[in-house]
């Protein structure tokens, strides 16, 4: 379940996107924090310490600016460079520890489908769900058990057993895995069987033929 960490913060006194690249290549990363029907805060975190907060699967930060807490926040949106490698900003929602909230979920499969069994293969479909939950509650992942999905079957988000506390969010019928056989690669002769043979032409030797003798008159 989500934890708290405090995040050392820098107030902004400018935005826009050649401010926001200068704050970046201080290896800091442009932030916002908003809500509570409070005037949004532009702030800046150290990257590298966010990041690994991140990875590790925090949530819920408490912010401190200089010496003054700013609260608690929720890590509600994040935006990557053009290669969907590096964050380039971040948005912070204040939060109270009683609040429920709706937030996205990463879909964590377990388990060997029964299909893959009998010569299917798992394709995978949704890889995040939508959540309701205590924001002090939040998890890392939604476990999804696939094991007796068999080939022709099908997991639906509604199919997913969730922690208690946790509502879902998503549609019930969102589309989460489907298991289908494997194609049989076809050889070569039964690719060319299944070519049309070129329609005969009918006419037009004679009017070559035609066109020789005129060539000849």
């Amino acid at each position: 379940m989500a934890e708290s960490l405090v995040l050392k913060a820098e107030l902004r006194e400018h935005t826009g996107s050649k401010h926001a690249a200068k704050v970046r290549r201080q290896g800091k990363i442009p932030a916002v924090v908003y809500g509570h029907k409070q005037e949004p805060v532009a702030i800046s975190l150290d990257a590298h310490t966010f990041v690994e907060a991140l990875h590790h699967g925090h949530r819920l930060m408490d912010v401190r600016i200089g010496r003054k807490k700013a609260g608690k926040v929720l890590v509600k949106d994040l935006q990557y460079d053009h290669l969907g490698r590096d964050i380039i900003h971040a948005d912070l929602m204040r939060v109270d520890v009683g609040e429920t909230v709706r937030v996205t979920v990463p879909i964590e499969l377990k388990g060997t489908a029964r299909g893959t069994h009998e010569g299917g293969i798992i394709e995978e479909h949704a890889d995040h769900l939508e959540i309701e939950c205590k924001v002090t509650e939040i998890p890392e992942t939604i476990v999804a058990w696939i094991k007796d999905v068999g080939v022709g079957e099908a997991l639906h988000a509604g199919d997913i057993e969730l922690p208690e506390g946790v509502k879902l969010a998503s549609p019930a019928e969102t589309l989460v895995v489907t298991c289908h056989l494997v194609a049989a690669a076809k050889t070569t002769e039964e690719l060319e069987e299944e070519v049309p043979a070129a329609p005969e032409v009918i006419g037009q030797p004679e009017e070559a033929e035609e066109e020789g003798a005129d060539a000849k008159e």
